[in-house]
């Protein structure tokens, strides 16, 4: 992504595979490639195919289409769910001898066109480094005649759980909550911005591993009533096992585990917490609340602070 723009201005590639798992990152890319093919007439030479109309036929069929009005036309698969092996060995053989004036554009979410990423101009989307995409809020701010805190920024981007486009979806709400003011404070954000269910996960993983009772008490009273908790408590946990007790790198655990490579690096950094003994305690005892539910002896609200408590005096 950091280098799309220089490579678009060299070079307009026949087909862009956009990955990751930060969805703002998908637009940028592809109001760049839109910007960079001086598209014209988008009626005609725009073309969107998303799972509800999705058919690789006529995907391949539209790039074999000559454009109308216009140097290039753009064709994008996007978020695509149902596509099958026969669908990916047609579109190899399109790739291999493309339509010149066709700029395909794979808006690939669900990682479903992974294995023809050597065959695409690859435009890597996942979570940006803090660094940046603080650079990016700073920046959209300013057009707003706004600032923003250090500490404001970082609790921002917490709450987010790391996401832009999240994060940018929120600028709304703080720009006009205090016009009088132009600094956007931690206090402002940490009033308006609901936390990401994921992050208060992390949260209470890190309190737990703290043995820090009162703020595991206060998160969980936050979460206690929404549906799901447990189950998210439960995978981030086992998670943390099966990454503790492995060798691979983050991207073989990404995809053993079925979770994008950032939740990965952010559950490393957890581990320091627990031995793996611990974690393998509260992997046995997962299995004692699972089957507890199940059977109809607990209840998933009193499981849940079941399992806090349990993981505090362990």
């Amino acid at each position: 992504m950091k280098t799309l723009k220089n490579r678009l201005k060299t070079d307009i590639k026949p087909c862009y595979l956009v990955e990751g798992d930060d969805y703002f990152l998908y637009e940028k890319a592809l109001s760049m490639i839109k910007r960079e093919t001086k598209l014209e007439l988008e009626d005609f030479n725009f073309l969107v195919f998303d799972d509800e109309n999705f058919s690789m036929k006529a995907v391949l069929d539209s790039c074999e289409v000559m454009p109308m009005g216009s140097e290039i036309k753009v064709v994008v698969i996007k978020n695509a769910v149902k596509v099958s092996d026969s669908d990916i060995k047609h579109l190899e053989n399109y790739l291999a001898n493309p339509v010149p004036s066709t700029v395909l554009v794979i808006l690939d979410f669900y990682d479903k066109f992974v294995s023809i990423r050597n065959k695409t101009e690859f435009v890597d989307a996942k979570r940006m480094d803090r660094p940046l995409a603080t650079s990016i809020i700073v920046s959209e701010l300013k057009k707003r005649n706004k600032q923003i805190s250090g500490e404001a920024v970082e609790t921002l981007l917490d709450y987010c759980n790391g996401f832009l486009s999240r994060a940018m979806n929120e600028l709304d709400k703080l720009c006009f909550y205090d016009t009088s003011s132009l600094l956007i404070t931690k206090q402002i954000v940490e009033k308006l911005v609901h936390k990401e269910s994921d992050y208060i996960v992390f949260e209470l993983t890190e309190a737990l591993g703290k043995r820090d009772s009162e703020k595991a008490l206060l998160l969980l009273s936050q979460m206690a009533k929404e549906q799901g908790v447990l189950a998210l408590i439960t995978n981030h946990f086992r998670r943390l096992f099966f990454i503790s007790i492995s060798d691979a790198d983050n991207l073989k655990l990404a995809s053993l585990l079925g979770v994008k490579e950032y939740a990965i690096k952010k559950q490393k950094e957890q581990l320091k917490n627990f031995s793996k003994m611990q974690l393998k305690k509260i992997y046995a005892l997962l299995e004692e609340i699972d089957y507890k539910i199940k059977c109809g002896d607990m209840l998933a609200e009193n499981a849940l602070y079941y399992l806090v408590f349990s993981i505090l005096y362990m």
